[in-house]
């Protein structure tokens, strides 16, 4: 077993869109950082899982630095745009992995690919050093401060952190995939005279391209246009009504004639625990045969995609909530709705409570009447006094957790137990 002869000040372990941002802002601020990530690339759910855009949200620009230069950053690939309604989260994911290489290279953030941690050495509850390995390596690491972002909280399982009970039913994954080829105009011109809901369908031309967005989902909380060409593609055996379920489009910047697909949603017979690897590899499965599907419905029915084809299918799945790991607060549900704001708060945010069910018309998108603050106790782990905690696997409870697992929420969490670690340091 080798060991670094290099002592860090942080180590992230998982380069996704928590770590990434706290990788970044820790190097950016000084600190010896480094990130440890299972991929060979970074950005997560953006680039592995083709989470594209990211969700809007009022962050009041706190601990927004981060997703201001990684804009700018894109901008430079021609790799980003700002949506009509102002969202300035579409990404495109291939040129991100580029991105983030050269953002992290120049803030002077060390990275290893391919790696994973597999153990850590503690005392008096703190982490003395963590073992990562690839398929040639073994070394160990050590480090003044440790970020669990790894989504699943691994980390924090391996330490057998405290972990949160799950006592509500699992909210069905995803599995995205693009589709290339596609007549955008005639598209968009079909689109926007069937579907005169601009709430559901938007349309915009932006630097000579065009982008769109449309939804459609078998919850009948609204009309929408699209439901009946669903309902003839089910009865004339090219659908599913499990393909029905959810049905989401954009376009991806840079890539002039592919969209995005947020869909299908993966419902199997029981409610799955996305850490199965059994019932993962049959979600997976199952998934890939309703993108065919799914795909087919685009051509059939749809103007625009008759010579279109599947282009790129997530090499990642889209898991909503997992394991949630315990910090030295647990952030609630009544949190959220109290909109309590706070001195110095991780992020600011008003994106809704947002809970995908297996089950139709049972899905909840509960609406914040005030905008809601998280305070950094919640990104602190219960267990131990030199690890954080950053992304989905979150201090909170089930349906908080609904509300804080989108990406500008990610960022900002990230780059908060950034700036918390340099006051630490700082101090010594």
């Amino acid at each position: 077993m080798l060991h670094c002869n290099k002592k860090y000040d942080m180590v992230v372990c998982g380069g996704g869109t928590a770590g990434v941002a706290a990788g970044y802002i820790g190097a950016k601020l000084g600190l010896k950082t480094l990130i440890v990530e299972k991929n060979i690339h970074l950005g997560g759910t953006i680039t592995s899982a083709l989470v594209i855009p990211a969700m809007k949200s009022n962050t009041q620009n706190i601990n927004c630095e981060f997703y201001n230069d990684f804009i700018q950053e894109l901008k430079l690939y021609n790799g980003q745009i700002t949506y009509a309604d102002g969202n300035s989260g579409w990404f495109n994911p291939e040129l991100s992995k580029l991105a983030l290489d050269s953002m992290l290279e120049k803030a002077g953030c060390d990275v290893l690919y391919d790696c994973e941690v597999k153990n850590a050495l503690t005392e008096n509850n703190r982490i003395k050093s963590l073992c990562i390995s690839s398929k040639i390596l073994s070394l160990y690491i050590d480090s003044l401060y440790y970020v669990d972002s790894t989504g699943d909280g691994n980390f924090s399982q391996i330490l057998n952190n405290k972990i949160l009970n799950n006592n509500e039913t699992r909210q069905p994954m995803t599995l995205r995939f693009h589709v290339s080829g596609v007549n955008l105009q005639k598209f968009s011109d079909w689109l926007m005279e069937f579907d005169k809901d601009r709430n559901v369908s938007t349309s915009c031309v932006i630097d000579g391209n065009i982008h769109l967005s449309t939804a459609c989902t078998w919850d009948k909380d609204k009309k929408w246009a699209l439901w009946p060409l669903f309902q003839q593609a089910v009865q004339d055996g090219v659908l599913k009504e499990a393909d029905t379920s959810y049905f989401q489009l954009f376009t991806v910047p840079a890539m002039p004639s592919t969209v995005s697909l947020n869909c299908p949603r993966i419902l199997l017979d029981k409610d799955v625990d996305p850490l199965d690897p059994i019932c993962l590899s049959k979600a997976l499965i199952k998934a890939r045969k309703q993108i065919w599907r799914i795909y087919n419905f685009l051509k059939l029915y749809l103007p625009g995609f008759e010579a279109s084809y599947i282009s790129n299918i997530a090499d990642m799945i889209g898991i909503r909530e997992s394991r949630r790991v315990q910090g030295k607060k647990i952030y609630t549900k009544d949190d959220i709705i109290s909109g309590n704001l706070i001195e110095d708060p991780v992020l600011h945010a008003d994106y809704p409570i947002d809970i995908h069910s297996y089950k139709k018309d049972a899905s909840t998108l509960q609406h914040v009447t005030v905008d809601y603050e998280l305070p950094i106790e919640c990104l602190r782990a219960s267990d131990y006094d030199n690890l954080y905690i950053a992304g989905r696997n979150v201090s909170a409870d089930f349906s908080a957790q609904a509300a804080l697992r989108i990406q500008t929420s990610c960022f900002s969490m990230g780059e908060a137990v950034a700036r918390d670690i340099k006051r630490l340091v700082s101090s010594l």
